[in-house]
C-alpha cells in the first residue's frame, strides 16, 4: 500500500514540474531571440556605417584623381611655359635684326634725300633779283669798310667743322667710324661731331652721339663719355644704343668711384631691358661691384 501511494506521488511530481522546466526554457529561447536580434541591428548599423565609409571613400579618390589631374596639367603648363621663355630671347633678336635692317635702309634713304637737297640749287624768281641779291647791300658795305670785325673776336662762338666737299652723309660717317675702329679717337671725335651738325636730321644722329662717348671712353675721360651718353639718353629716347648707352654710364660711374650711382645706373638698364644682351654685362657688373662694398 505504502508503496503504491509512494509511486503515485513521484508520478504526480513529475506531472507537476514538466510545466516549470518548459517556462524556464522558453525565458532561455526568447532571451536568445533578443540577442540575435540586437546583434542583427548592430550588423545593419555596421553595414550602413561600411557603406557611408565606402561612399567617402571612392568621394576622396575621385578627387585626389581631379587633384593629381590638375597636377599633371600644371606641371606641363609650367614646361611650356618655360620652353616658351628660353624661345623668347631668340625671337626677340630676330625681330631686333628685322627692326635694324629696316632702320638701316630708312638711313640709307634718308641720306640720299639730303644728298640730293643739298646739291639741288637754290631757285631764284628773275635773273634781276639773282643780280641785287649777288650785290653787297649798304650794311655789307658798312661791314667792309671797318674790316667786319665786329662780333668776329667773341671767344663763346664755337666755330663749326667744315665739311669736306662732295662727302655724302653715308661716307661722312663711315669715315668717323672707321677712325674710331683705328683707335684714331680725336679724327673719330671729329666725324662723328661733323655728322651730327651738318645732317641733324639723319636718322643715325643719334649713333653718332653714342660714339663719340665710346671715344671718350676708350680715352679714360669718363666725365665727357658720361656726358655725351646722358645727352643720348634724355634726347633720343627712343634709340637703339640706349642699353649700351646706360651700360657704359654705369661702368664709367663705377671706374670714377661712385660706386653707389654706377650701382642705381646699372640697376635701371637691368629693369628697362632685361631682354638686351647688355643686361647680362650689367648683372655681372652689379655682382661684382656688390662684393666690394
Amino acid at each position: 500500500m505504502l508503496k503504491r501511494i509512494f509511486s503515485g506521488l513521484a508520478v504526480l511530481s513529475l506531472c507537476m514540474g514538466l510545466p516549470l522546466e518548459a517556462q524556464r526554457e522558453k525565458k532561455v529561447y526568447e532571451l536568445i531571440y533578443q540577442d540575435i536580434q540586437a546583434i542583427k541591428q548592430q550588423l545593419l548599423e555596421l553595414n550602413q556605417r561600411a557603406q557611408q565609409n565606402s561612399d567617402d571613400i571612392q568621394t576622396l579618390a575621385q578627387q585626389l584623381a581631379e587633384v593629381l589631374r590638375l597636377s599633371r596639367d600644371s606641371r606641363t603648363e609650367i614646361a611650356r611655359f618655360q620652353a616658351e621663355q628660353k624661345d623668347v630671347p631668340a625671337q626677340y633678336r630676330i625681330l631686333l635684326q628685322r627692326y635694324d635692317g629696316i632702320r638701316a635702309e630708312l638711313a640709307r634713304i634718308t641720306e640720299m634725300l639730303i644728298e640730293i637737297q643739298r646739291a639741288a640749287p637754290l631757285p631764284t624768281e628773275t635773273g634781276e633779283a639773282q643780280e641785287q641779291s649777288e650785290q653787297p647791300s649798304p650794311e655789307q658795305d658798312a661791314a667792309a669798310e671797318t674790316g667786319g670785325d665786329e662780333g668776329a673776336g667773341d671767344p663763346e662762338e664755337k666755330p663749326q667743322a667744315t665739311l669736306p666737299p662732295n662727302l655724302s652723309p653715308q661716307e661722312v660717317y663711315t669715315m668717323a667710324r672707321s677712325d674710331y675702329l683705328k683707335g684714331n679717337f680725336e679724327l673719330a671725335i671729329e666725324g662723328f661731331s661733323m655728322y651730327q651738325e651738318h645732317f641733324d636730321d639723319s636718322p643715325l644722329v643719334d649713333n653718332a652721339l653714342y660714339w663719340v662717348g665710346e671715344c671718350y671712353f676708350s680715352q679714360e675721360k669718363y666725365e665727357d663719355a658720361i656726358t655725351q651718353f646722358n645727352d643720348l639718353i634724355l634726347g633720343y629716347p627712343d634709340s637703339d644704343k640706349i642699353a649700351a648707352a646706360y651700360l657704359k654710364k654705369g661702368i664709367g660711374l663705377s671706374l670714377l668711384g661712385k660706386t653707389d650711382e654706377a650701382l642705381a645706373v646699372l640697376k635701371l638698364m637691368v629693369s628697362k631691358f632685361p631682354l638686351e644682351e647688355e643686361a647680362k654685362i650689367a648683372q655681372q657688373k652689379i655682382q661684382e661691384l656688390e662684393k666690394r662694398e
